[in-house]
C-alpha cells in the first residue's frame, strides 16, 4: 500500500526561478488561505494562497500540470484520471496549518464536475534552507513522518491521512498543493500496478526476453483494464 511517494525534480531550476519571481511580485494576488478551508479546517489554517480565480494562478497551475504530464514516475505511481487545478500557498513566519484531513470530494472550478480526492500532493517551491519550520507532517499508525523536500520535489500521500504543516519560524515556505482522482481507487491495487510497471521497466533495461516482456506487459494492462474506473 502506498503510504508516501517522493517524486524528485518535477520542476527545473528555470521554472522554479520564474515561479518564485512571480509569487514574490507586489502584484501577486494573495488572499487569506481560509477562503478554501472547510468548516472543520478553518480554525486550524493560517496561511495565504494565490487567488484561485486569478490569471497568475491559472498560468502557474498550467506549468505544474504540464510538468506532471511529462513525469513518468508520477503517472506510473498515481495513474491520474483527474487532477485538481494546483493551488499555491504561502506560509510566512508564525503561519501554520494544524492537523486535518482533506475533504473526500472537491468541486472542479468553473464546471459541474467533482473530483474524488484519492491522493493529496504537495509540490515544494522554496529551498529548505530558506526557511525554518514548515515541515509537512503526515500521521500514520506507525508514527509521524516529517517531510521538507527540495524545491521542485513532490510529496504524494493518501488523502485519508491526517497531516499538518508545522509553524514557520523563519523565512517563507512556498508550495503548490493539489489532489488527484486516480483511475484505480484502491491504494493496494494501485501500488501493485506501480510495482509491476517498475519491474517491467527494469527488466526491459536489462535486455530480458522480448516475448516474456510482452506477456508481462499484457498482464499489467489486463489488470489495469479490470481495475480502472472512468
Amino acid at each position: 500500500m502506498m503510504m508516501l511517494m517522493h517524486v524528485p525534480r518535477v520542476l527545473g531550476e528555470s521554472q522554479l526561478d520564474a515561479i518564485e519571481r512571480q509569487l514574490a511580485a507586489d502584484s501577486a494576488p494573495w488572499v487569506d488561505g481560509r477562503v478554501t478551508a472547510g468548516h472543520q479546517n478553518v480554525a486550524v489554517k493560517s496561511n495565504q494562497q494565490l487567488d484561485e480565480s486569478s490569471a497568475l494562478a491559472r498560468e502557474l497551475g498550467g506549468v505544474v500540470l504540464a510538468a506532471l504530464e511529462r513525469n513518468a514516475l508520477f503517472v506510473s505511481a498515481v495513474l491520474p484520471y483527474r487532477v485538481y487545478p494546483p493551488m499555491f500557498n504561502r506560509f510566512a513566519e508564525g503561519m501554520q496549518f494544524g492537523t486535518h484531513v482533506d475533504g473526500a470530494i472537491r468541486a472542479l472550478r468553473g464546471s459541474r464536475q467533482k473530483l474524488r480526492t484519492d491522493l493529496s500532493a504537495t509540490l515544494f517551491l522554496a529551498q529548505p534552507a530558506s526557511y525554518d519550520g514548515g515541515e509537512l507532517v503526515i500521521d500514520s499508525d506507525f508514527g509521524s513522518q516529517s517531510i521538507k523536500l527540495a524545491a521542485g520535489d513532490l510529496a504524494i500521500y493518501p488523502a485519508t491521512m491526517l497531516h499538518r504543516v508545522n509553524p514557520v519560524t523563519r523565512g517563507v515556505r512556498l508550495a503548490s498543493v493539489f489532489w488527484v482522482q486516480s483511475l484505480v481507487r484502491d491504494d493496494l491495487r494501485r501500488s501493485q500496478l506501480f510495482e509491476l510497471d517498475r519491474t517491467i521497466q527494469q527488466l526491459t533495461q536489462t535486455g530480458a526476453d522480448a516475448q516474456s516482456m510482452v506477456r508481462l506487459a499484457a498482464h499489467y494492462h489486463a489488470l489495469l483494464r479490470s481495475w480502472a474506473e472512468t
